[in-house]
This record gives C-alpha cells, sequence and structure tokens, in this order.
C-alpha cells in the first residue's frame, strides 16, 4: 500500500509500449462501485474472491502490465497466475513512505480504522516474504520519482535479459 503501483505501472506500461492495467480499478469497473463500498457491505472475502477472478483474467492477457492491490499476494492461486505467467516486480517501500503516501487518502479500507502505522507494519510483517518469494525483481521505492523507478525496472529487466 503506498509503494507505487499503479503510477510506477502506468509509467513502466507507457516506457515499455504495453497497455497498462489495474486489478483495483478493474474490479471497481466491473461492479460499479468502489473497493471501500465493496469492503463495506460485502467485506474482504468477497472483495478477495472479486480480485482474485480479476487477476486470472488479467494475467492472462499478453504484453501488458498489470498493478495488484497489495493484498493480492495472500491468495496462492493469485501468486500462481502472477509468477507464473510473468515477471513480478516487488515495489519495496518502507513502513514511513507509505505512511507518507498514504495520509490523506480515505479509500484504503484496512487503513481506516485504528492505526495506520501499526497496520501497515502488520501487513508489511506478513506480506513482505510473500512478495519476496514470488519477485523477479524487488525494487526500492522509497524517496524516488515514478520515472526514474520505472526506468529503473525497464533497465534491470534488459540486464536480466527477461522478457516478460
Amino acid at each position: 500500500m503506498g509503494s507505487g503501483k499503479t503510477a510506477v505501472g502506468r509509467q513502466l506500461a507507457k516506457l515499455l509500449d504495453l497497455r497498462f492495467h489495474d486489478s483495483d480499478a478493474e474490479i471497481e469497473r466491473r461492479t460499479g462501485v468502489d473497493i471501500p463500498y465493496i469492503f463495506e457491505k460485502e467485506g474482504e472475502d468477497s472483495f478477495r474472491e472479486r480480485e482474485r477472478e480479476v487477476i486470472e483474467s488479467l494475467t492472462a492477457l499478453k504484453n501488458v502490465v498489470v498493478a495488484t492491490g497489495g493484498g493480492a499476494v495472500l491468495d496462492p492461486r493469485n501468486r500462481e497466475c502472477l509468477a507464473g505467467r510473468g515477471c513480478v516486480v516487488y515495489l519495496k517501500a518502507s513502513v514511513r513512505q507509505q505512511l507518507e503516501r498514504t495520509r490523506h487518502g480515505r479509500q484504503r479500507p484496512l487503513l481506516n480504522q485504528g492505526d495506520p502505522e501499526s497496520t501497515l507494519q502488520a501487513l508489511m510483517n506478513f506480506r513482505a516474504p510473500l512478495y519476496e518469494s514470488m519477485a523477479t525483481l524487488i525494487v526500492p521505492t522509497d524517496g524516488r520519482h515514478v520515472r526514474a523507478v520505472a526506468e529503473d525496472i525497464v533497465k534491470r529487466l534488459e540486464e536480466r535479459a527477461t522478457s516478460c
């Protein structure tokens, strides 16, 4: 959360001349409501089911960059689709950076209750090993501009001679 997945993904797709898809935006497009509404009315389990369906369909597309929500890695089927069908870039942001980037938004259901810093730390502790286990590249984003991160990804993919 707050690592820059959508912004960097959009810039990366532009640099690579690929189509960009954001799984959360696709869920909102399909349902006609925003993510906080789904969490509020149907709960996280229902959201995760919708997320799984969207990731399955987006990862089946060719020549795309897909940005997922931070919790997508919780489902083993998502991890399998993502890692098995392309390169996975883990945009690694510190909790401090995540707090800075998310402090003004209210569109993050998991941060709308309790202490956001504690929540982000708990999410990081649980999710980071999952991100790392499936990542083709781990790219730090703290204090970096979107374009610089996207250019770094392109360079590192070229160095690896990796086609995603």
